[in-house]
């Protein structure tokens, strides 16, 4: 979070067991929180994995730093529409830049490529759906 109080890093728990729209209600919560300098100490302390976007700010492609002791930060920077050759022929795609740095002695690189395209292919399911809806 930047807050008017420098960088704060909420920790989201149990993240893995959440659905989306819990998930967002409690981001929004946690910033709330970190604005007004009502967040415990506690929820700043003891994650496993940070999200990082600049995207909001301009940002495009950065390399997020890992905060020991967690794992892996993913970067996400700012949404674009780009033309990208599909099929022979030219179409307009949104592109949005991930950057994951990650601990190679606690997690195998062949393991985070899987898990960046795994990302990538649901973020894309997503999209594409509610483009539909």
């Amino acid at each position: 979070m930047d807050t008017p109080h420098g960088l704060m890093v909420p920790k989201l728990r149990n993240a893995d067991n959440k659905n989306i729209n819990l998930i967002s209600s409690e981001l929004k919560n946690l910033s709330d929180q970190c604005r007004n300098l009502k967040i415990d100490k506690k929820e700043l302390f003891g994650g496993s994995m940070t999200i990082t976007s600049l995207g909001g700010i301009g940002g495009s492609f950065f390399t997020p730093i890992i905060n020991f002791p967690e794992v892996a930060i993913l970067g996400i920077g700012r949404a674009v529409k780009k033309q990208v050759f599909v099929d022979g022929k030219f179409v307009t795609r949104i592109m949005l830049p991930l950057s994951l740095s990650y601990d190679h002695r606690i997690i195998d690189g062949a393991e985070a490529a899987r898990f960046n395209n795994e990302l990538k292919e649901n973020l894309g399911k997503n999209f594409a759906y509610k483009l539909a809806v």
